[in-house]
């Protein structure tokens, strides 16, 4: 029997969304295969999680794609963004806790691509006059992937509803990026 490797990433990730400890047995217990077939595929959990990695890095690029990023204003971008990438929200959210990915040299150069994308928004947004200069492109970056990953544990600790995922995301997100409009100044 030929085993499908995209069916076992997606029942890993799936897996492993939810529980991040899950053991290599779980992990080929939700794909429906043994655990030897599992490590002829993967010799260990690191070439697990470096294929979940891929795979990650690959939704990523395309929702980054459909979000097209240069079209429009950049809260709008932005709004188009999270909503592309909410279906690889939890998938990101693992491998976001998943640190030796982020460390060495070995670090994917998928994960440096996605953020010189999405930072090319955020330093449009700035340029147009519509987000916030105090705070670098790299840093908005930084706490987009925070809150995502947030928002995916909110959701399956039952602490938010998956329909809120998109708006309370947005909304958090926009909130601290936008620009301040004029404000009367207090007097002392």
């Amino acid at each position: 029997m030929a085993v499908d490797r995209d069916h076992v990433l997606r029942s890993a990730a799936a897996l492993l969304t939810r529980k991040s400890t899950a053991t290599m047995d779980e992990v080929a217990k939700a794909a429906g295969i043994s655990r030897a077939t599992l490590h002829r595929h993967f010799a260990g959990r690191d070439a697990l999680v470096r294929a979940l990695e891929s795979l990650g890095i690959a939704e990523c690029e395309t929702a980054v794609d459909a979000a097209r990023l240069d079209e429009g204003a950049a809260s709008d971008a932005v709004r188009r963004l999270v909503r592309e990438i909410e279906p690889a929200a939890g998938l990101l959210a693992f491998l976001y806790t998943e640190n030796q990915l982020f460390e060495g040299e070995e670090q994917n150069e998928g994960w440096a691509r996605l953020d010189a994308r999405i930072s090319g928004l955020f330093r449009r947004g700035q340029q147009d006059g519509e987000f916030r200069i105090d705070l670098t492109p790299a840093w908005f970056t930084e706490a987009l992937f925070g809150l995502l990953a947030s928002a995916v544990w909110m959701v399956q600790s039952g602490k938010g509803a998956p329909k809120d995922f998109h708006h309370m995301t947005v909304e958090l997100f926009l909130g601290g990026v936008l620009r301040p409009s004029a404000r009367p100044r207090e007097e002392s």
